[in-house]
């Protein structure tokens, strides 16, 4: 594989995404900075194919990565490989409004080979190709220039390694007939809808005890009202306010805003800044949340029951054996929602009731709950085992 010096022009390239914009497949990976930022910082982007690899330096002065971009989110023709690529997809949507597609991730195309649920790319690596990586340049900063060699040799590593793994792994999935269980995993990882947050919807990732309108109404315009924030500011969330203080301001709002200097986890500044001005007036022009929009219940509450949580534990159980005898990561064929939903006695909408995943997994789930399979232990392991049902004589 000839790796090419680290791309610094426009020039340099388009003559690289000459060289590979026909090939089958590239992969791709990115180092970014956010520790302190909203938005991800964009430090390098690494692709390679079967035969080139190339670093480029998106902070270089001038360059124009449009002819890369274009080759990642508008060439359908093109196989775009990642390892674990949420967060490098994200940044690719953040660019450009669009995600690559078609997709392919190697750490879910992992878990249709083994149990392991997410594997690491130093793992992947010494698994399929039988190399220990260095990982000295693994938390450098990324954003300092210039780059040294051996930052830029462990950046292009990333895909080099991936590039010669992924048709390994695709030969074992078509040989297991495994590739299209994957296919809603890769569409779920490239559907815009998933880099997307609307500032309204941003209350649903913070825990909050109550179930009252009110107070959840509160919730989600001080979310919004945060998002916004961070996103003009581009600083962290957390960094804005936290979210057990955005909980606790929700339950327990201030009066005005020189209570805000009464808050833990707000410096009295609050009392008088801009900032706190913005805060109050979010709490003001709160609405109690609608009856469709109120969250369902905990799974675990009043609709599922004792008994039911004591199924959904066997459920449980019967995926971790079901997924042993497959040698498959347990996450891929259902969730715990999943599980839960079925022993609150719903079958319709539910992933694991459909397709392959029924196949293997969700007849046999039917069946536990509705008494025609059990449990036992074979030569000291434990085994899913089928019931006789013998009819009740009138």
């Amino acid at each position: 594989m000839q790796v090419h010096p680290l791309i610094e022009t426009s020039a340099a390239l388009v003559e690289f995404v000459d060289l590979i914009k026909n090939s089958d497949f590239i992969a791709v990976d990115t180092e970014f900075m956010r520790e302190n930022t909203f938005w991800p910082e964009l430090c390098l982007i690494q692709v390679a194919n079967s035969d080139h690899a190339a670093a480029i330096d998106p902070m270089a002065p001038g360059i124009d990565l449009a002819p890369l971009l274009a080759l990642l989110v508008d060439n359908e023709d093109v196989l775009k490989v990642f390892h674990a690529g949420g967060q490098d997809v994200e940044i690719i949507f953040n660019m450009t409004g669009k995600t690559p597609h078609p997709i392919f991730d190697t750490q879910i195309g992992q878990m249709a080979l083994g149990q392991a649920e997410q594997v690491g790319y130093s793992n992947l690596v010494e698994a399929w190709l039988g190399i220990q990586l260095d990982k000295g340049a693994r938390f450098t900063d990324w954003s300092r220039r210039p780059l040294d060699k051996r930052q830029i040799d462990y950046a292009i590593g990333d895909v080099t390694h991936l590039a010669k793994i992924f048709p390994m792994m695709l030969k074992k999935l078509v040989k297991t007939g495994r590739g299209h269980w994957l296919d809603e995993e890769m569409e779920r990882l490239a559907d815009p809808a998933g880099y997307s947050l609307d500032p309204d919807d941003a209350w649903h990732r913070i825990k909050i005890p109550s179930r009252k309108p009110d107070v959840l109404g509160r919730l989600k315009a001080l979310a919004a009202w945060r998002e916004r924030e961070a996103r003009t500011k581009n600083l962290p969330r957390g960094r804005i306010v936290k979210d057990e203080t955005l909980a606790d301001l929700a339950a327990h709002p201030p009066k005005d805003q020189d209570g805000l200097g009464r808050v833990r986890g707000l410096s009295a500044t609050w009392r008088a800044n801009d900032i706190g001005g913005r805060l109050i007036d979010a709490l003001a022009n709160a609405q109690p949340l609608g009856r469709d929009d109120m969250p369902d219940r905990a799974p675990r509450g009043p609709g599922l029951g004792k008994e039911g949580v004591l199924v959904a534990d066997l459920l449980k159980l019967l995926l971790k054996i079901r997924a042993r005898e497959l040698n498959v990561a347990a996450r891929l064929i259902a969730r715990s929602d999943d599980l839960e939903a079925i022993a609150s006695g719903r079958r319709d909408d539910i992933p694991m009731m459909q397709g392959w995943r029924y196949e293997v997994f969700g007849h046999a789930a039917l069946d536990l709950v509705e008494g025609r399979m059990g449990f036992a232990v074979r030569s000291g392991k434990l085994v899913m085992s089928r019931i006789e049902v013998t009819p009740v004589e009138g």
